[in-house]
């Protein structure tokens, strides 16, 4: 008999985390895997109700005031509760060997590093990672043995694609450009965050979707590619790709482009991070071509999306410019969720922390991304808070 492969899901109520848990049932389950451990944040009746499905040893939720109620929820099934920040980072320690990282933000940074540390096979959701601390979390999954596997449908699309033995002349990144790709300007100022939250093509969580309506996402993605694939920033391209059907694309010197296509659906880009070497079926629709008829192709907007050209800007700056870029980002969404600023004043809010904190100054170690992560918000905070006044 086989045995079970053993898997820890960072991040289980969100999303991805919800996608990941569905295609471990549609890859055999419980006689395939063992849980070691899922985490969550504040739902608790949904980790509780994944943690007894699966049978995980540990069930952690991040918020520490939630603890009575994760245990009690927890109560006659044998998994293990635990609550806190430090908690979640004991999880990620557990020796499991394969670790979804799907928690949303740099709050995902420390438990993903602790995964690396001990030489997990880290199939990463949490684009932040490597946007706030890259060469650190490159760094420790070298030094352990282990191995990353992206799990962005763009990044993972690479990764399909990449020739080992080739290097990459570019690398091009496709954009649904969102649900307001045809917007005038004076429009999209006028964006509530229910209408930002719904993307026309991908059924994601209420930040990334509106990440992806301003293209912040798509901004993020891009640093994320130049430390995942060893290229240049300048070598890093956007195309806009209303479909959603190449999920990206990787070009060679001698003209040719490789492209990977499949429907729009996360479960594919996970099942494949969890199948590696191999591929899994998850049951998803296969593509009809002839049904398609079309692909459509255009440039990004930046005048409406600054997003891609402060992201640029951010990596020829270099040194912690990166990271807080999004941690200013992450500041400037909260208060629009709030409703304490307008849609297109988070371009503006990130773009003013940035030329505030200039010179960032560099990551060494993990205290400089959590230094330029707080100035970033603070300066980031200002900003919106002057917007509100």
């Amino acid at each position: 008999m086989t045995a079970r492969r053993s898997v820890t899901v960072l991040g289980a109520t969100g999303s991805i985390g919800r996608s990941t848990l569905d295609v471990l049932a549609r890859l055999g389950g419980r006689d395939a895997f063992a849980v070691e451990a899922l985490t969550g944040n504040g739902n608790i009746a949904l980790l509780a109700e994944q943690a007894r499905a699966l049978g995980a040893r540990l069930a952690v939720t991040a918020d520490p005031e939630r603890y009575g109620d994760l245990k009690a929820a927890l109560a006659g099934s044998g998994v293990e509760a635990a609550a806190g920040a430090d908690a979640v980072c004991e999880a990620a320690a557990r020796p499991a060997g394969w670790v979804m990282a799907a928690i949303v933000g740099a709050a995902g940074l420390k438990p993903t590093l602790e995964a690396a540390r001990r030489g997990a096979t880290v199939a990463l959701a949490n684009k932040e990672c490597l946007v706030c601390a890259g060469p650190l979390l490159l760094a420790e999954i070298a030094r352990a043995g282990g191995r990353l596997i992206p799990v962005d449908s763009e990044h993972s699309a690479i990764f399909q694609v990449l020739d080992r033995h080739a290097d990459p002349e570019r690398i091009i990144l496709t954009a649904s450009g969102g649900p307001f790709r045809d917007w005038p300007l004076e429009r999209m100022a006028r964006v509530t965050p229910r209408e930002a939250a719904t993307h026309p093509n991908w059924s994601m969580g209420v930040k990334i979707s509106i990440d992806s309506a301003t293209m912040f996402n798509k901004a993020l993605e891009m640093i994320e590619a130049r430390w995942l694939f060893g290229v240049a920033p300048e070598r890093v391209e956007v195309i806009v790709h209303p479909q959603s059907i190449i999920h990206s694309m990787v070009g060679y010197a001698d003209g040719a482009v490789l492209a990977q296509l499949g429907p729009p659906d996360m479960r594919g880009a996970i099942a494949y991070a969890l199948s590696w070497p191999g591929r899994g079926d998850v049951g998803l629709e296969r593509l009809d071509f002839a049904r398609l008829a079309r692909l459509d192709f255009h440039a990004p907007d930046e005048t409406r999306f600054p997003a891609l050209r402060l992201a640029r800007a951010a990596m020829a700056a270099g040194g912690g410019a990166c990271c807080a870029f999004n941690a200013a980002k992450e500041t400037a969404l909260e208060a629009f969720i709030a409703g304490r600023i307008g849609f297109l004043d988070m371009a503006r809010v990130v773009e003013e922390a940035l030329a505030t904190l200039s010179p960032v100054g560099e990551v060494v170690a993990l205290p400089d991304v959590f230094r330029i992560d707080a100035a970033a918000r603070r300066a980031a905070a200002g900003f919106c808070d002057a917007l509100a006044a």
